[in-house]
């Protein structure tokens, strides 16, 4: 099929190489214009643009499809289809309309659980048991287009981060199937009483609140690990707490209660297994405790 490829963050990139793995033909791939990035702010183009250069792939990266312009530029390419992965903009209905087949998405939640932009943290913070990928014809709304296909994984222990690369090659390996015979894959309309919404994460929600339970703590850990990173702080210096096992010892919340820096939380407590400090490289608790001796009693912020 001739296709147009929308994506940006590394979890597209699976799909696109899926693609032209499979023998499809790849028009040209929209991606987000590059963005100041690391120390410098030097221009940094995403990874699906990169990715897409090293294919010889067309790649166009406008700030937004509203224009004129734009919907006749996109239209011209006379596409079959469309597939979208984490692209990042909006599609207005002239660009959901131009291709043959419309757009589908590859989206990382169990539709309709979970819509919206951050379907994989959320998941992991409220506790479910499975995840996974839905392929979905894209419509106006935030994903609430109908279902093609899906394909479930458990989430167990997971960090997003995991997670992440786990879905991503699973929605490259299930968009490849679904195009190789579009009519086996008929459209489910979704559940809109079993809607729910993954709202984007700010930062604020990665400090570690240890008046929580010590399951929900030890959530938010593996949920936004590697970004933004859950922390504490202990004088006014950031710790990023990469990884944590639930240990059953009890305290003040928010102290530390052990010579291995058990913190406690509501019930119970956490331990941090590896962190991260401003600046410096992940490392072992029992390594930081070396050169960071943490008295016990100490009251984290």
């Amino acid at each position: 099929m001739r296709i147009i490829f929308m994506g940006t963050p590394d979890f597209a990139v699976p799909a696109l190489e899926a693609l032209v793995d499979a023998g499809h033909e790849v028009a040209a791939v929209y991606s987000q214009p590059p963005r100041p990035a690391g120390r410098g702010k030097q221009l940094r183009a995403s990874a699906v643009h990169e990715r897409a250069a090293a294919l010889g792939l067309e790649v166009r990266t406008p700030a937004s499809l509203k224009s004129d312009e734009e919907k006749a530029a996109f239209a011209a390419l006379e596409a079959d289809i469309a597939v979208v992965a984490a692209y990042g903009l909006i599609l207005n209905q002239a660009i959901l309309d131009a291709p043959a087949h419309g757009c589908l998405n590859i989206h990382a939640s169990l539709l309709p659980r979970w819509r919206g932009a951050a379907p994989i943290q959320r998941a992991i913070l409220a506790g479910d048991a499975e995840t996974g990928i839905t392929i979905m014809q894209m419509e106006r709304g935030l994903d609430t287009g109908p279902m093609l296909a899906k394909r479930l994984t458990p989430i167990a222990d997971k960090a997003a981060g995991e997670l992440t690369e786990e879905l991503a090659a699973m929605g490259g390996g299930l968009i490849v199937e679904v195009l190789d015979d579009l009519i086996a894959f008929p459209p489910a309309e979704q559940n809109e009483e079993a809607a729910t919404y993954a709202a984007k994460i700010e930062k604020a929600e990665a400090r570690l609140d240890f008046t929580r339970k010590a399951l929900l703590v030890e959530r938010s850990v593996r949920a936004f690990n590697p970004i933004p990173g859950a922390f504490f702080e202990i004088g006014g210096e950031r710790f990023k707490v990469l990884a944590a096992d639930i240990v059953d010892e009890h305290g003040e919340p928010g102290t530390v209660i052990d010579e291995r820096m058990a913190i406690a939380c509501a019930d119970r407590a956490i331990r941090p297994t590896l962190v991260q400090r401003a600046g410096k490289g992940a490392m072992p608790i029992d390594e930081l405790l070396r050169g960071y001796p943490v008295a016990l009693g100490t009251r984290l912020a």
